[in-house]
């Protein structure tokens, strides 16, 4: 158990916290949306009951989306855009040559996929993006679904007219809430690149060493 914690501890660590937040997101969601309920003559819910509404469906999709979409981004601008000084960069000189040194991976240790041609190969190459590109398009639909719910729940509220699922998408409420998490996002990947060009962090793979001149491009 100590060597699985030693050689996975960032992965459970990161799994812990999410699980931590989440239910405490859903708790104190679950707290707001009976005073909002209470507020407007409704009636409570329970726990159970609120995490089957579009209310927390929205929050939490919501926010996965802009998480998934700024590292979909993150990970395709990367292979071809370059900072200089940045630890977030491939060095813009040092790539051919460092391409070139590479040794490569005997054929056994190679993932299966790598080991093939074609559009299986091609694929592969840019399966971490896509993956992340396809989380994102199910964040942004379940955003949608769950943003539809809890419109139509307060339209309900003040007599107001229903939108469908893909209606929903056609409001300015749906890309009010996305656009000002997108670019919360953007800047925080931003803060990143720029940061590290001048400020380190002792040991951790996203700074480069302390000693390193600020020119020093990547980690």
């Amino acid at each position: 158990m100590k060597r699985f914690f030693h050689n996975n501890g960032l992965s459970v660590v990161l799994a812990v916290l999410f699980l931590i937040f989440w239910a405490a997101q859903s708790f104190a969601g679950w707290c707001e949306y009976n005073e909002d309920q209470q507020q407007h003559d409704g009636a409570p819910v329970g726990y159970s009951s609120y995490l089957r509404t579009g209310a927390f469906l929205e929050a939490t999709a919501e926010n996965w989306e802009s998480e998934f979409l700024q590292m979909f981004a993150y990970v395709l601008l990367t292979a071809f855009l370059y900072q200089r000084g940045s630890a977030e960069s491939k060095s813009p000189e040092k790539e051919a040559e460092k391409k070139a040194r590479r040794k490569p991976t005997p054929e056994h240790q190679q993932p299966g996929p790598a080991r093939r041609s074609g559009w299986q190969l091609k694929l592969y190459e840019h399966s971490l993006s896509l993956a992340f590109l396809l989380l994102f398009l199910v964040a942004f639909v379940a955003h949608g679904i769950g943003g539809a719910a809890e419109f139509n729940q307060e339209q309900a509220e003040h007599g107001g007219a229903q939108v469908s699922a893909l209606g929903y998408f056609a409001t300015s409420r749906f890309w009010f809430e996305s656009f000002q998490n997108w670019q919360s996002e953007f800047l925080a990947v931003l803060a990143m690149v720029v940061l590290s060009i001048w400020l380190r962090e002792k040991n951790s793979p996203e700074s480069k060493e302390v000693d390193a001149p600020h020119s020093e491009t990547g980690a």
